[in-house]
């Protein structure tokens, strides 16, 4: 389990699926929802949650407005992104996930911030780049600390694999981010040769990037850090 990861947290967790011959996650997750979670879901996901439709989304109806669109791939119980959304008010964020109680965490952390520039979906995030978001339409996509399947022979379970950053660089924007983030270092390494040998990403440090100060530290991750556990942070660009 990942320094980031509750028991009844983040859920980015993938399967191969033999007849589409490629990675999938989840499409839902159940999981017990808390009474204020409950309540979020039907006082703000009319407003807040997207439903996933087989046709590309319109972003600027979504959120009344055109702004830069940052992407985020398994939010987990959502305490990072409603963090980042609320410190960067000029940007629109995309938050996927799966985890049930994980989509009401962070709608009630909306609701109780006052968060208006995210929006939500609860759907497999292969059929929602396939089918909602728009080609070069992206300016950023965070996928932080995504379940690192430790196993050897769970390894081709994991998310950043060649196809799925390569459909990560056809959604990004020219001069687009992807920052990746693991606190498993062998998933570190996988990451680094996955996005090092995309022809269209560069770099934006020698190796692993210093921490963006954007992300907030999780109280997992400050409590692996004690332990003397690392954690890898990876930002790449378009080209």
């Amino acid at each position: 389990m990942s320094l980031d990861k509750p028991n009844n947290g983040p859920a980015r967790s993938m399967l191969y699926d033999p007849t589409e011959h490629r990675i999938r996650s989840f499409v839902t997750r159940a999981g017990r929802l808390s009474t204020a979670q409950a309540r979020a879901f039907d006082e703000l996901g009319p407003k807040f949650l997207i439903g996933y439709k087989k046709e590309p989304l319109d972003v600027a109806q979504a959120f009344g407005r055109t702004a830069p669109v940052i992407l985020e791939i398994g939010f987990g119980m959502g305490d990072t992104t409603a963090h980042i959304a609320k410190l960067m008010p000029e940007k629109d964020f995309i938050g996927v996930e799966v985890h049930t109680p994980g989509v009401g965490s962070l709608l009630k952390q909306i609701g109780e911030q006052d968060i208006a520039n995210l929006r939500l979906i609860q759907h497999d995030v292969f059929e929602v780049l396939n089918h909602m978001i728009a080609d070069g339409s992206l300016d950023g996509v965070h996928v932080f600390f995504p379940d690192p399947w430790h196993k050897a022979r769970h390894n081709k379970r994991r998310l950043i694999q060649p196809a799925f950053v390569k459909l990560l660089c056809q959604k990004l924007a020219p001069g687009g981010y992807l920052h990746l983030a693991t606190d498993w270092e062998d998933y570190a390494v996988q990451m680094l040769e996955v996005l090092s040998a995309e022809p269209e990403l560069t770099n934006t440090a020698d190796g692993y990037a210093p921490q963006p100060a954007y992300r907030p530290l999780t109280k997992f991750e400050n409590r692996g850090i004690k332990l003397g556990h690392g954690v890898w942070d990876l930002v790449f660009t378009r080209k």
